[in-house]
């Protein structure tokens, strides 16, 4: 992914008003982020948990797209799936997102929703970068360019829901 900026980020979300894409919490560490790495830029709010944020490319632009985490369900230990990098998590690894629609979709009430590594860290764990723990990257015959790109058209299929 190329890097963005914080003009970029606020500039490319799709569901939600442009006075909430200005007060939306940034993250402050653009410029040490792992680009090159990247699939899309994920980073939750930490002055609100339930909320995620995510931005990819598009075409020469970026779309960005506000989520908010469902309420996890309490109980056993169990192991989720990431519908984007899958990856498989133990315990609440894997949260359930939903977005709100773009335009009048959103306005309407309508969302959309995927189970996604719930810190939005799905490059990292793809790539290696980030140890997931026992048993969370399944062995496959694809290569990684192979899985990357299924990640990318995993994340292109939900943010096309999103906008469409």
């Amino acid at each position: 992914m190329r890097p963005v900026t914080e003009g970029d980020i606020r500039a490319s979300f799709v569901n939600c008003t442009k006075g909430e894409a200005k007060r939306l919490a940034v993250p402050r560490d653009l410029a040490t982020r792992p680009w090159d790495d990247l699939d899309f830029l994920g980073w939750r709010d930490p002055a609100s948990p339930e909320r995620g944020y995510l931005v990819a490319e598009s075409g020469d632009g970026f779309v960005g797209v506000a989520l908010r985490q469902a309420a996890p369900h309490a109980g056993h230990v169990r192991r989720s799936m990431c519908s984007f990098c899958l990856t498989m998590h133990t315990g609440n690894g894997v949260s359930l997102m939903t977005a709100r629609r773009a335009g009048r979709n959103g306005q309407q009430g309508n969302s959309v929703g995927a189970y996604i590594c719930t810190d939005l860290a799905c490059s990292l764990y793809l790539r290696g970068k980030k140890d997931v723990g026992p048993g969370g990257r399944l062995h496959e015959s694809l290569t990684l360019e192979e899985q990357i790109a299924r990640t990318a058209t995993n994340l292109a299929g939900f943010l096309d829901k999103v906008v469409g």
